[in-house]
């Protein structure tokens, strides 16, 4: 990684940065040598020949920051698009069932937008906008809902132990004594 815990540059720090690009440019307007600008700057001598034959070519345009490179951002009108396509459903989209993983949202993305969202970006950006990861209900098919209830009413009662406190000098068994 080019910077410390794989961070980028603060903007506190970018703008710092740009002041050293901008001070040397005024001493390239003022003739002064790669050498002297990079010893009075306290960078080195490639990234003043760099930045001075970036002022050549642009001018002081040239050697300004441009900003934060960023995640990929939807916009206000894309981000609206995407829900209503979300709201229709995989199946509108081509996927055999009705589940929206975070995989096929960013597909879904790179396909309307043709912007890239690696996985845990698109879990930011849904999440950022309201929307919630889903957990579906697994049921059997088969599932009697009426007998469930019935089991839990009569027969939990008659297979839970019940706990008994456990007392000073009372003993707690965590499985039935051999005999």
């Amino acid at each position: 990684m080019r910077y410390a815990q794989g961070g980028g540059l603060t903007d506190a720090k970018r703008a710092a940065r740009e002041r050293i690009r901008l001070e040397a440019v005024g001493r390239f307007e003022s003739g002064a040598k790669n050498r002297e600008i990079a010893a009075a700057l306290r960078v080195s001598e490639r990234s003043v020949e760099r930045w001075r034959r970036q002022w050549r070519e642009r001018g002081e345009e040239g050697v300004r920051s441009k900003g934060s490179p960023g995640r990929p951002r939807l916009s206000t009108d894309q981000m609206a698009r995407l829900e209503l396509e979300l709201e229709r459903g995989p199946l509108a989209h081509g996927w055999a069932d009705q589940r929206w993983t975070l995989a096929r949202v960013k597909t879904l993305i790179g396909r309307l937008f043709h912007v890239g969202y690696t996985v845990e970006g698109t879990w930011r950006l849904l999440k950022r906008h309201g929307w919630s990861w889903q957990q579906p209900a697994r049921r059997a098919i088969e599932r009697d809902d009426g007998a469930v209830e019935l089991w839990k009413k009569e027969v939990w009662p008659q297979v839970k132990v019940r706990r008994q406190p456990a007392g000073p000098g009372s003993s707690v068994r965590t499985r039935p004594a051999s005999r």
